[in-house]
C-alpha cells in the first residue's frame, strides 16, 4: 500500500469513518474455514478458550476435547507452550479445529517492561506462540501488548510494545500468522480510535485486533468499538459482563454472570459484527465458570447453548 493511500485511510479512521483495512491476511484469518451452509452456526463457529475450562486441572487434554465436542463446540483455543503432539492428537480425535493460540507469557513477561531481559523473554514467548500456531494450522495468536502501571507510563508502554512487535512481525509474516492485539484491563489502548491507529501504524497485514466483547463493557460499548475497528478484528472472545453487579458488588463481580444474563446488548453487538463482514470463529471465554456445576453441564447448557441464543441475532 502506498504511503499516501495509507495516510488517507488513517485520517478516515480518526474521524470515525473507516471500518478498517480490507487486508487479505486479516480477512483470511476470519474466514480460513469454508462454510457450505447459510445457517448462523456455519457463519460463526463456536470455539472454547482452553484456559477457562472448568476444573481444568482434573482432566487431560483428550478428556477436555471430548467434553467440548460433546457440548457442541467446533474449535479449541489452547495457550502457547503445550506439547504439540498431545494437543493435536486430542483435537483431531474429536474433530476440533485450532484457529488461534493464546500467548501464555504476556502477563509475566510483558513487552512493555522496563527490564530488557523481561522484554526478551516476552518476545520469545510470542515467538513460541507463533510457532505453535503454525504447527496447529491456526491463523491468529492472541497477544496482550503491554501493561501501564505505577512503574510503566503510558508512553513507555506504547513505545516499548511497538518496538518489540516490530521485531516480531517478520516472523509472523514468514509463518503466515496474524498477531491479534487483545483489549484487556491493562490501562492501555483505552479508546477504539487509538486501538485502530495502534494497529494501522505498523503498516502490516500481519497484525490485527483480537476483540474481547466482555472486557469493553466496563469502559464502553462493544458495538461502538466493533464499528470503528472493523476489518482489523481477526478473532473475537465471547464474554458476558454485568454493570449492575459491578456497581452493587464491586468491579470484578461484574463478570460473575452467565451468558445472556448480564448487560451485553447482544443484538447490537451481533449486528455490528455482521456489518463489518466478520465471520469465522467466536471463542468462548467465560469469566464465571459455574464452579458449582458439573463441567459437561456448564459447557453445554451455560456456554454452548447460550452462544446459540446469542448467534441468533447475527
Amino acid at each position: 500500500m502506498k504511503r499516501d493511500s495509507f495516510l488517507r485511510l488513517s485520517a478516515a479512521t480518526i474521524a470515525g469513518l473507516s471500518g478498517g483495512f480490507s487486508l487479505s491476511k486479516r480477512h483470511e484469518a476470519q474466514t480460513r474455514k469454508p462454510f457450505a451452509k447459510e445457517d448462523f452456526q456455519d457463519t460463526l463457529k463456536k470455539g472454547y478458550m482452553l484456559d477457562t475450562f472448568p476444573s481444568r486441572d482434573e482432566f487431560s487434554l483428550m478428556e477436555k476435547c471430548a467434553m467440548l465436542k460433546s457440548a457442541g463446540f467446533d474449535a479449541v483455543e489452547p495457550p502457547s507452550g503445550l506439547d504439540h503432539d498431545e494437543m493435536m492428537a486430542a483435537a483431531k480425535k474429536h474433530s476440533l479445529d485450532i484457529p488461534s493460540v493464546v500467548v501464555s507469557t504476556h502477563w509475566a513477561n510483558p513487552l512493555s517492561s522496563p527490564d530488557p531481559s523481561v522484554r526478551e523473554m516476552g518476545r520469545k514467548g510470542v515467538e513460541t506462540a507463533l510457532y505453535d500456531a503454525k504447527a496447529y494450522g491456526a491463523s491468529v495468536i492472541l497477544l496482550v501488548p503491554g501493561v501501564v502501571n505505577e512503574n510503566v507510563s503510558y508512553k513507555e508502554a506504547y513505545d516499548r510494545s511497538r518496538a518489540e512487535i516490530d521485531r516480531l512481525l517478520p516472523l509472523a509474516e514468514e509463518l503466515e500468522i496474524v498477531i491479534g492485539i487483545e483489549n484487556v484491563w491493562n490501562h492501555f489502548l483505552l479508546s477504539p480510535l487509538e486501538a485502530a491507529q495502534y494497529v494501522d501504524d505498523f503498516k502490516s497485514e500481519w497484525i490485527g485486533w483480537y476483540f474481547d466483547i466482555g472486557n469493553i463493557m466496563n469502559v464502553g460499548w462493544p458495538e461502538q468499538w466493533i464499528n470503528i475497528l472493523g476489518n482489523r478484528i481477526v478473532m473475537i472472545h465471547i464474554k458476558e459482563f454485568s454493570r449492575k453487579k459491578r456497581d452493587a458488588e464491586g468491579l470484578w463481580n461484574g463478570f460473575r454472570v452467565h451468558y445472556t444474563e448480564g448487560d451485553n446488548n447482544w443484538e447490537a453487538i451481533m449486528a455490528s459484527l455482521k456489518q463489518t463482514g466478520y465471520s469465522g470463529y467466536a471463542i468462548a471465554e467465560p469469566s464465571w465458570r459455574g464452579e458449582y456445576l458439573e463441567p459437561h453441564v456448564f459447557l453445554q447448557q451455560y456456554v454452548s447453548e447460550k452462544m446459540d441464543d446469542i448467534f441468533i441475532h447475527f
